[in-house]
């Protein structure tokens, strides 16, 4: 017999993900992404979370000189 334990729980997450959020995949020149988990880290952040901040302020800056 298979053991099929998680799967349900996993299509649950996934159907759930798929409908609430939208994926990048942004790719770095190699050795990068410690630097980036470390700073992410550094801050008591994820990396992911790091990312979104770092995203969601620059698009900020941008709209003020944009603006101006």
């Amino acid at each position: 017999m298979t053991d099929n334990r998680g799967t349900s729980a996993t299509r649950a997450k996934n159907k759930y993900n798929a409908a609430n959020y939208d994926r990048l995949y942004p790719y770095v020149p190699k050795g990068r992404k410690a630097v980036y988990e470390a700073a992410a880290k550094a801050t008591g952040h994820t990396l992911n979370e790091y990312v979104i901040k770092a995203l969601d302020e620059k698009v900020e800056r941008d709209k003020k000189t944009t603006e101006a």
